[in-house]
């Protein structure tokens, strides 16, 4: 069965939107991959952004400010029902009220930092691949995913950081933050650089042309 564009796009939104949500609420979980320690939501993040250069180079940016808008609105939704889901009481049947809070309290802040980092670094991308895309009249699509990509993954991270964890505890001074940013940072774009081949494996899949 033959696929139309306007279909692809539609998985591609649906993906955008399955990023975001699983970023928020799997992202409070810290795993040890063995040569570093993260956040799972590591795995999210950069689904986004390359999924915004694909759909920017193909259609441009008006069609994905209803991405951005998608993304937005589910994150408001999730930070709205975990608010609910959080102060509501519990039934007396209901023996789990103590590990639920456990889990989706910290999520308020966490979803809180990630609704404004969001929409920070996905503005700043959508501005930077048509900034990009100008200077390089429309070639080296693979300079332009990673020039936007590295300061949008910088804002995303700092705006993140600080707005989750600064100050949440007495450690938490600038200082500290930065030492966790760039090595977060520096971890995000190197994820970031090898999503590369998928940027042109996308555009060809839903355009079905090939980039210099």
């Amino acid at each position: 069965m033959k696929i139309e564009k306007e279909q692809k796009t539609q998985i591609l939104l649906g993906m955008f939107v399955t990023a975001i949500v699983l970023a928020n609420l799997l992202g409070t979980k810290i795993a040890d991959f063995g040569i570093f320690i993260a956040s799972v939501g590591i795995f999210m993040y950069p689904i986004t952004f390359l999924i915004t250069d694909i759909i920017v180079d193909v259609f441009g940016r008006e069609k994905i400010k209803g991405f951005i808008l998608a993304g937005f609105v589910a994150n408001v939704m999730i930070f709205i029902m975990v608010a609910l889901s959080v102060w509501l009481p519990p039934a007396g049947r209901y023996p789990n009220n103590d590990q639920f809070l456990t889990v989706f309290n910290p999520s308020m802040r966490i979803i809180t930092a990630s609704l404004v980092a969001f929409l920070m670094a996905q503005l700043h991308d959508i501005f930077a691949l048509e900034f990009w895309k100008k200077k390089t009249r429309g070639r080296f699509l693979w300079f332009r995913n990673n020039a936007s990509t590295v300061v949008s993954q910088f804002i995303d991270t700092t705006v993140f950081m600080f707005i989750a964890f600064y100050m949440a505890s007495p450690q938490y001074t600038v200082e500290f933050m930065f030492r966790l940013i760039i090595p977060y940072w520096l971890l995000k774009i190197g994820v970031a650089f090898l999503d590369t081949p998928f940027v042109y494996l996308g555009v060809w899949w839903l355009e079905g042309k090939k980039k210099k």
